[in-house]
Protein backbone atom coordinates (compact mmCIF):
# COMPACT_ATOMS: atom_id res chain seq x y z
CA UNK A 1 0.00 0.00 0.00
CA UNK A 2 1.69 3.08 -1.34
CA UNK A 3 1.92 6.48 1.14
CA UNK A 4 -0.54 9.38 0.38
CA UNK A 5 0.91 12.47 0.72
CA UNK A 6 -0.85 16.51 0.07
CA UNK A 7 1.27 17.55 -3.17
CA UNK A 8 1.20 21.80 -2.48
CA UNK A 9 -0.58 23.57 -5.55
CA UNK A 10 -0.33 27.15 -5.70
CA UNK A 11 -3.79 28.77 -5.16
CA UNK A 12 -3.89 30.71 -8.92
CA UNK A 13 -2.14 27.81 -10.76
CA UNK A 14 -5.59 27.24 -12.32
CA UNK A 15 -5.36 30.79 -13.39
CA UNK A 16 -2.32 30.86 -15.51
CA UNK A 17 -4.62 29.85 -19.08
CA UNK A 18 -6.48 32.91 -18.77
CA UNK A 19 -3.51 35.07 -17.53
CA UNK A 20 -2.05 34.08 -20.82
CA UNK A 21 -5.02 35.14 -23.16
CA UNK A 22 -4.76 38.96 -21.40
CA UNK A 23 -4.98 41.36 -23.94
CA UNK A 24 -1.45 43.23 -25.54
CA UNK A 25 -0.03 45.23 -22.83
CA UNK A 26 -0.75 43.08 -19.37
CA UNK A 27 0.83 40.29 -18.28
CA UNK A 28 -0.05 38.52 -14.71
CA UNK A 29 2.62 36.12 -13.99
CA UNK A 30 2.08 34.13 -10.87
CA UNK A 31 5.51 33.87 -8.94
CA UNK A 32 6.86 31.04 -7.17
CA UNK A 33 6.26 30.67 -3.41
CA UNK A 34 8.67 32.96 -1.26
CA UNK A 35 9.82 32.42 2.11
CA UNK A 36 8.88 35.48 3.88
CA UNK A 37 8.76 36.54 7.88
CA UNK A 38 7.84 39.72 9.21
CA UNK A 39 10.82 41.26 11.74
CA UNK A 40 10.01 43.90 14.39
CA UNK A 41 12.57 46.72 15.64
CA UNK A 42 14.65 49.70 14.93
CA UNK A 43 15.36 49.19 10.98
CA UNK A 44 17.15 52.22 9.03
CA UNK A 45 14.69 51.11 5.61
CA UNK A 46 13.02 54.35 4.49
CA UNK A 47 9.46 54.49 4.71
CA UNK A 48 7.45 53.02 2.05
CA UNK A 49 10.20 51.25 0.12
CA UNK A 50 11.89 48.11 -0.57
CA UNK A 51 15.40 46.92 -1.35
CA UNK A 52 16.74 43.92 -2.95
CA UNK A 53 18.80 41.39 -0.82
CA UNK A 54 21.09 38.81 -1.94
CA UNK A 55 18.09 36.34 -2.00
CA UNK A 56 15.21 38.27 -1.91
CA UNK A 57 13.62 41.66 -0.79
CA UNK A 58 13.54 43.69 2.23
CA UNK A 59 10.01 45.44 2.42
CA UNK A 60 8.54 48.24 4.52
CA UNK A 61 5.66 47.65 6.35
CA UNK A 62 5.02 50.23 9.22
CA UNK A 63 7.75 52.29 11.51
CA UNK A 64 8.95 48.95 13.44
CA UNK A 65 8.34 46.65 10.81
CA UNK A 66 9.86 44.79 7.58
CA UNK A 67 8.65 41.76 5.42
CA UNK A 68 11.94 40.30 4.44
CA UNK A 69 11.45 37.81 1.39
CA UNK A 70 13.89 34.68 0.01
CA UNK A 71 13.80 32.58 -2.90
CA UNK A 72 16.62 30.51 -1.33
CA UNK A 73 16.19 30.44 2.61
CA UNK A 74 13.31 28.58 3.98
CA UNK A 75 10.57 30.58 6.23
CA UNK A 76 12.44 28.72 9.25
CA UNK A 77 15.65 29.94 8.30
CA UNK A 78 14.50 32.99 8.11
CA UNK A 79 12.91 33.74 10.99
CA UNK A 80 15.89 32.28 12.92
CA UNK A 81 18.49 34.96 10.78
CA UNK A 82 16.46 37.87 11.22
CA UNK A 83 15.01 36.96 14.14
CA UNK A 84 11.50 37.99 12.98
CA UNK A 85 8.45 35.05 12.50
CA UNK A 86 7.68 32.83 9.47
CA UNK A 87 4.77 33.93 7.46
CA UNK A 88 5.78 31.93 4.02
CA UNK A 89 1.93 30.78 4.25
CA UNK A 90 0.13 34.00 4.86
CA UNK A 91 0.98 35.70 1.06
CA UNK A 92 1.91 34.62 -2.33
CA UNK A 93 3.14 36.61 -4.76
CA UNK A 94 2.06 37.62 -8.56
CA UNK A 95 3.41 40.20 -11.09
CA UNK A 96 1.51 42.22 -12.97
CA UNK A 97 3.40 43.67 -15.89
CA UNK A 98 2.97 45.57 -19.13
CA UNK A 99 2.04 49.10 -20.55
CA UNK A 100 -1.39 49.45 -18.86
CA UNK A 101 0.01 47.81 -15.53
CA UNK A 102 -0.57 50.77 -13.54
CA UNK A 103 -3.83 52.12 -15.85
CA UNK A 104 -4.94 48.97 -14.41
CA UNK A 105 -4.11 48.66 -11.03
CA UNK A 106 -5.44 52.71 -10.35
CA UNK A 107 -8.96 51.46 -11.52
CA UNK A 108 -9.10 49.22 -7.65
CA UNK A 109 -6.36 51.22 -5.64
CA UNK A 110 -7.03 54.59 -4.26
CA UNK A 111 -3.19 54.87 -3.78
CA UNK A 112 -1.80 57.43 -6.37
CA UNK A 113 0.84 55.44 -8.26
CA UNK A 114 1.87 58.63 -10.83
CA UNK A 115 5.22 57.36 -11.23
CA UNK A 116 6.63 60.75 -9.34
CA UNK A 117 4.91 59.36 -6.37
CA UNK A 118 5.23 55.14 -6.62
CA UNK A 119 8.33 54.73 -8.83
CA UNK A 120 10.36 51.93 -8.73
CA UNK A 121 12.13 51.08 -5.34
CA UNK A 122 8.55 52.08 -3.69
CA UNK A 123 6.26 49.98 -1.39
CA UNK A 124 2.75 50.44 0.13
CA UNK A 125 0.52 48.40 2.58
CA UNK A 126 -3.06 49.14 0.40
CA UNK A 127 -6.16 47.76 -1.16
CA UNK A 128 -7.03 46.61 -4.70
CA UNK A 129 -10.56 45.82 -5.18
CA UNK A 130 -10.77 45.80 -1.30
CA UNK A 131 -8.33 43.17 -1.16
CA UNK A 132 -5.65 44.02 1.38
CA UNK A 133 -2.21 43.38 -0.61
CA UNK A 134 1.82 44.74 0.13
CA UNK A 135 2.37 46.56 -3.70
CA UNK A 136 5.74 46.51 -4.95
CA UNK A 137 7.14 48.70 -7.33
CA UNK A 138 9.81 46.82 -9.55
CA UNK A 139 9.84 49.41 -12.22
CA UNK A 140 8.01 51.78 -14.54
CA UNK A 141 4.46 49.32 -15.04
CA UNK A 142 6.11 46.51 -13.20
CA UNK A 143 4.75 45.82 -9.91
CA UNK A 144 4.61 42.45 -7.94
CA UNK A 145 1.46 42.31 -5.50
CA UNK A 146 1.38 40.16 -2.64
CA UNK A 147 -1.48 38.93 -1.53
CA UNK A 148 -2.92 36.56 1.16
CA UNK A 149 -3.20 32.79 -0.56
CA UNK A 150 -7.00 32.73 0.64
CA UNK A 151 -8.06 36.14 -1.27
CA UNK A 152 -5.47 35.10 -4.29
CA UNK A 153 -8.33 33.72 -6.37
CA UNK A 154 -10.72 36.67 -5.60
CA UNK A 155 -8.11 38.79 -7.07
CA UNK A 156 -7.06 37.04 -10.38
CA UNK A 157 -10.79 37.38 -10.86
CA UNK A 158 -11.09 40.62 -10.00
CA UNK A 159 -7.46 41.77 -12.26
CA UNK A 160 -8.82 39.76 -15.13
CA UNK A 161 -12.49 41.20 -15.42
CA UNK A 162 -10.43 45.11 -15.03
CA UNK A 163 -8.41 44.12 -18.18
CA UNK A 164 -11.15 43.37 -20.31
CA UNK A 165 -11.31 47.21 -20.64
CA UNK A 166 -8.14 47.21 -22.43
CA UNK A 167 -9.31 44.50 -24.81
CA UNK A 168 -9.29 45.98 -28.37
Amino acid sequence: MGENTLQRTHPLQAWEEAFARLPEGLQITVEPYLAMAVSRGDHDTEVNTWRETDDGQVVWLGPDELLVTSTVRSGEQLEADLPGTDVSAQRISLRLSGSHARELLTTGTSHDLHPSVFGAGRSVQTTIAMTGVVLISLRDNDYRILVRSSFAGYLAGWLLDAALEFTP
